[in-house]
């Protein structure tokens, strides 16, 4: 059975679960998407005492904390005992040689050692870095109302324009990053 869970699997596979779910999630008239659980987890803090945007309903959100949950315990489950000794990502030898050009090795796990391994976080440049893509990424995901999975998958999947705009322009900017920003950064 483990042989036959950490096996790669089709593409296609991932597909079918992830319409079964947005099926189920539809029928119960719920909308997925992680980055709305900050604002759960802080309405559930009290912060909805203090800031009006917080002060809502949260148990109704309840379903979405439970599903972020099983995601992270997933993962976990998934990278400590479900994935074999030394694994890394394949990936392509056009991009392997790109990233060498900007001084990152060969994948040898699923994050890049010269970004995420502990020697680097005494590094200033990689700590800024981190924190300001942190920092992008958590404004840009609500000022886009929602992030890339809610938008990319639930809201596609309910055919919602400001989805749609929102997911074209969250592929400009990783075109906009991967061919202008990346190299300017490491190159």
């Amino acid at each position: 059975m483990i042989d036959f869970l950490i096996q790669p699997w089709s593409w296609w596979f991932s597909g079918l679960v992830i319409a079964a779910i947005m099926f189920i999630l539809l029928f119960f008239g719920k909308s997925f998407g992680f980055s709305a659980n900050l604002r759960t987890i802080c309405a559930a803090s009290g912060a909805g005492k203090r800031v009006e945007f917080f002060n809502f309903d949260w148990k109704k959100q309840i379903w979405n904390i439970v599903f972020l949950v099983g995601a992270v315990i997933g993962g976990f489950v998934a990278s400590n005992f479900l994935t074999p000794e030394g694994y890394a990502p394949a990936i392509s030898e056009n991009t392997i040689n790109d990233l060498s050009e900007l001084g990152f090795g060969a994948p040898e796990s699923m994050q890049p050692s010269e970004l995420f391994s502990s020697t680097y976080f005494t590094d200033i440049k990689v700590l800024l870095l981190l924190a300001l893509g942190g920092l992008l990424v958590g404004f840009g995901a609500r000022y886009a109302g929602g992030c890339t999975s809610g938008h990319a998958i639930s809201g596609i999947s309910d055919l919602q324009i400001p989805s749609i705009i929102a997911v074209v322009g969250f592929f400009i900017g990783g075109l906009i990053m991967t061919f202008f920003i990346f190299p300017l950064i490491f190159g």
